[in-house]
């Protein structure tokens, strides 16, 4: 089969396998990005409550059913999903009508939490934007569903075409898209939050990042990165500043190498320093003008369980003494269950394997550490603050593996497909080094 066969087959049973758990994946978050997207729709503030409440509570109630059939002593009571179900709806319409009689409409979403709370959600329309489309065609569950389908294939088939870009052998890129699907980065981008965009669009700006150091396609690939670090701000402004910064870190960090080695920087390199830059500052000053959450609010919302307590008087004091517990915390679990850090380890010996690539390989995964470090909260839904560094084990183990398959398998011309020949594929891995 030809390799864009493969790429759809893999698509596809992953698909498939999702069929498992239509529902049942929301966190607690998810309630207001659903909301928010339906009032984008056009549904008023009642329909946009009752339609979130119905799908949130039906979850509930989906696990709780799941969770008995499977409970050692009560697996023979009576099925606990409607009285889950009841409770969930009352306890939902009751805190949102509180607050609508309160006169806590300032936000432009439903105010399932305080309007500080919801001002954090506010800011962030490009992921009820996306799913607009998926609840009007499919309604809320298969919506969800699929939407959430649609945008974790997009990361697979992207991490297919950057290690192509990269003339990785398709075997390989075959193999980094089925790890993306299958490590925590598939299972994070299915749940109905925004994460699942965040890893498409870094990975598209990676494959941007491929593009220009490959030399073929330097413009479309410069595009691929402004557009994607244009898109995240819509989507979750912090990760524009991070990846902008950590992008332009890499790029100045590649041009001195150079340099060093008596090599000109190249102007690829430069420019996606100048646009990682250009897209932090951005992001710093349209958040000022736009009147975001400021720092000291996310930290107030950190420290006071979403604004349920009152404010701290020293927040960054407080900020600094958690982080140091949580890291210390983080690193005796990962030293009891060294898997992360293994596959990072082993991400990061194939990324030194394409220096220059890797160096914005690397740049990309520092962003979920980033994330992680400005929300140091263990108990956070399944790690997924920090799924963005399982892109350097996706991307960096097929790296690593590359020189076994080229000795083991004759792969002539690894171009094919691509419009290139032996020869020029060898010029744009050499570039990339």
């Amino acid at each position: 089969m030809r390799p864009r066969t493969w790429v759809l087959l893999l698509a596809a049973v992953f698909a498939v396998l999702q069929l498992a758990n239509v529902t049942g994946r929301d966190t607690p978050d998810t309630k207001n990005y659903l909301a928010y997207a339906l009032l984008l729709r056009g549904d008023d503030t009642r329909a946009a409550t009752a339609a979130t409440v119905a799908y949130v509570c039906a979850g509930e109630a989906t696990m709780a059913h799941r969770n008995q059939l499977v409970n050692v002593v009560h697996f023979h009571a009576p099925d606990p999903a409607p009285r889950v179900a009841a409770r969930c709806r009352a306890a939902q319409w009751r805190g949102v009508e509180q607050r609508l009689r309160a006169g806590d409409t300032g936000a432009h979403t439903v105010p399932f939490a305080s309007y500080r709370f919801q001002r954090i959600f506010e800011v962030r329309p490009g992921y009820p934007a996306f799913l607009v489309p998926f609840l009007t065609l499919f309604g809320v569950t298969w919506g969800l569903w699929l939407a959430g389908v649609v945008v974790t294939v997009a990361g697979g088939v992207l991490v297919f075409l950057i290690l192509r870009a990269l003339a990785v052998p398709v075997p390989l890129a075959l193999t980094g898209q089925a790890l993306f699907y299958v490590l925590p980065c598939g299972t994070t981008a299915m749940r109905p939050m925004t994460e699942g965009l965040l890893l498409a669009l870094t990975l598209a700006a990676l494959w941007g990042c491929a593009l220009v150091l490959r030399g073929t396609r330097p413009r479309a690939g410069l595009a691929l990165v402004g557009g994607a670090l244009l898109a995240l701000f819509t989507v979750k402004h912090s990760q524009a500043l991070f990846l902008g910064l950590c992008l332009a870190g890499a790029g100045a960090l590649i041009a001195v190498a150079r340099r060093r080695g008596g090599r000109a920087p190249g102007r690829g390199v430069v420019a996606v320093a100048g646009i990682g830059l250009g897209a932090a500052l951005g992001t710093l000053l349209l958040a000022r003008l736009l009147h975001y959450p400021s720092e000291s609010e996310s930290l107030q919302d950190l420290l006071t369980d979403h604004f349920a307590r009152p404010d701290r008087a020293r927040p960054w004091a407080d900020f600094l003494r958690l982080t140091v517990n949580f890291w210390v915390e983080w690193t005796r679990r990962q030293l009891w269950e060294p898997v992360f850090v293994a596959a990072l380890a082993a991400g990061a010996w194939g990324a030194s394997r394409r220096p220059a690539f890797g160096a914005f390989l690397v740049a990309g995964a520092a962003t979920g550490v980033l994330t992680q470090a400005g929300h140091p909260d263990i108990g956070i839904w399944g790690d997924r603050l920090i799924v963005l560094a399982w892109l350097l084990p996706v991307l960096g183990v097929p790296l690593l593996l590359e020189p076994v398959v080229r000795a083991r398998v004759g792969v002539p011309g690894q171009d094919q497909g691509q419009g290139q020949g032996q020869g020029q594929g060898e010029r744009a891995a050499h570039s990339m080094r």
